[in-house]
């Protein structure tokens, strides 16, 4: 009597042993898509853009910047919470034998809050100017429909007058720092203690690059006017 026996337990030792490997197949697809996704880049905040200038009646900066306002952050807006955000800027002087000088500081709030009675948004920029002399409010307050054209505003830094013309020196190395940041300190107590240490509330984005500036650009002189030759 022939016996298929052997045979048998050949192909379910076979088979066994593919499973086997098709699990650990599957094992390490596994942790390899796991450290893929762990070491990919969270999206962040960004500084696209970042420039000064140098005028006649003092140093302007302008900024554009990627904000990623995280869901609980939007969802804490929409509730009517109001939140601030802190642009800050300070420009050292280079020195090789010594420590750099820093010779411009400035800072500029913006308030971002949702009316739901209205359904509109406000965005109000406050702060200091160059002159150290706080900024009015009330002229610097706008309203828009949507949260997506409030955030586009606050994106975009233009033209502010950071410093007099003559605290940066012409021609010289100068570094310049510019950090833009949610500021969870101007939250209600209550809130404060209930996000602390949360990564969804870090909203920051920041810059540094080497500065340069050119002396004031001065108006052109009128022309003299012409002189008529005397009657006689």
């Amino acid at each position: 009597m022939v016996s298929f026996m052997p045979c048998c337990s050949e192909g379910s030792a076979e088979r066994k042993r593919l499973s086997a490997a098709l699990r650990c197949l599957a094992l390490i697809w596994a942790l390899t898509l796991g450290l893929a996704l762990a070491a990919a880049p969270l999206q962040a905040s960004e500084v696209a853009q970042l420039r000064a200038e140098r005028l006649d009646d003092g140093v302007y900066l302008s900024a554009n910047m990627r904000l990623d306002i995280p869901p609980p952050v939007q969802d804490a807006l929409l509730k009517g919470i109001a939140l601030i955000f802190v642009a800050e800027v300070e420009i050292y002087r280079e020195r090789w034998y010594w420590t750099d000088k820093r010779v411009v500081q400035a800072s500029r709030s913006m308030r971002l809050a949702f009316q739901p009675l209205t359904r509109r948004w406000r965005l109000s920029l406050g702060g200091t100017d160059a002159s150290g002399a706080q900024a009015d409010r009330a002229n610097l307050t706008q309203q828009f429909d949507t949260m997506a054209e409030a955030v586009s505003a606050l994106e975009n830094i233009a033209r502010w007058r950071i410093a007099e013309a003559g605290d940066i020196e012409a021609g010289a190395s100068h570094l310049l720092d510019f950090r833009f940041r949610l500021d969870p300190g101007q939250l209600p107590r209550p809130f404060q203690i209930g996000i602390a240490g949360q990564k969804d509330w870090q909203v920051a984005a920041e810059r540094r690059q080497s500065l340069r500036l050119a002396p004031p650009r001065r108006a052109a002189e009128p022309a003299a006017a012409p002189v008529e030759p005397a009657k006689p």
